[in-house]
């Protein structure tokens, strides 16, 4: 295993302070505050400890304040009903005190029932598609040296994006966005950790989908962008070490949000996990 995915999985131990409270540390991604997806991943890593004998199928959750790398994260589990099937559990996060995140979590016994799915979208495989870091480094000179390391350096999850956009260029495509994602090396066989990291990667560059019919990336220095929530719906099993393609459109954008939408699909074509963010996408009035 990579050092970086080990370093992941790490992240993703949260230590139990006492019964349904957890801490888990912050990472430092070079961008001022925490990163949505390793919020969510550690909420759900907590939830989970408290539901053993049932898999979770949805989590909705806000984020509410920016996060503070410099500190870390507590999450306080409320066991709100465990019934025959279904156990429903919510879980803020906190640092300093103040609540800087909250999720609800539905778990459920798992059953036999009724079965259709979308078909995946006609993509190319991920072999020969250069990956999102691949990219990065080929462009390195001209990203800005404050950003370079945090582009550039390696990383736990490989992203190959289908037509993806040039950051430097005011380059308008469809809202529409395809990449292949798997881990950079072999997980463990626990369902349970495949989804927390997915819920990790789940939230990386989602929120720039709604902005590609206006041409604006993340490069962009005069946007202000942030993750307003996230949820996710897992309706079939996969592996996080096996490639999945990450489908995302983006039906809407107004009044400064920016609406997207994701389906998570295993090689072999199962409709995995879908998901749903609304973003802040709005340009800074104190740009000059």
């Amino acid at each position: 295993m990579r050092e970086m995915l080990r370093e992941l999985l790490d992240l993703l131990r949260l230590d139990c302070l006492e019964p349904d409270l957890f801490r888990g540390q912050s990472q430092d991604l070079g961008w001022g505050r925490v990163y949505g997806g390793q919020v969510i991943g550690q909420a759900l890593v907590a939830v989970t400890n408290t539901v053993p004998d049932r898999p979770i199928h949805s989590m909705h959750a806000y984020f509410l304040r920016p996060g503070d790398t410099r500190h870390p994260i507590d999450y306080r589990v409320e066991r709100v009903r465990d019934g025959g099937t279904f156990s429903v559990r919510k879980v803020e996060a906190y640092q300093l005190g103040k609540p800087i995140f909250t999720m609800s979590a539905s778990f459920q016994t798992p059953e036999e029932g009724f079965e259709h799915q979308f078909p995946m979208p006609e993509i190319p495989g991920p072999e020969g598609i250069q990956s999102e870091l691949e990219k990065a480094r080929a462009m390195a000179d001209r990203i800005p040296p404050d950003r370079r390391e945090n582009y550039t350096c390696d990383r736990p999850i490989e992203v190959r994006p289908i037509d993806p956009v040039d950051p430097f260029l005011k380059d308008r495509k469809p809202p529409f966005k395809h990449s292949w994602i798997r881990t950079v090396g072999a997980m463990p066989d626990d369902p349970t950790i495949h989804k927390c990291l997915l819920a990790y990667a789940s939230d990386w560059g989602f929120l720039f989908t709604c902005l590609r019919p206006h041409g604006e990336t993340f490069y962009s220095k005069d946007m202000q962008t942030a993750s307003l929530d996230h949820a996710m719906w897992f309706h079939r099993d996969f592996r996080v070490d096996d490639w999945l393609l990450y489908s995302q459109d983006s039906p809407s954008a107004s009044h400064g949000r920016g609406f997207n939408r994701g389906n998570i699909y295993t090689r072999d074509g199962k409709l995995a996990v879908s998901v749903c963010q609304e973003a802040l996408i709005r340009k800074r009035a104190d740009w000059a």
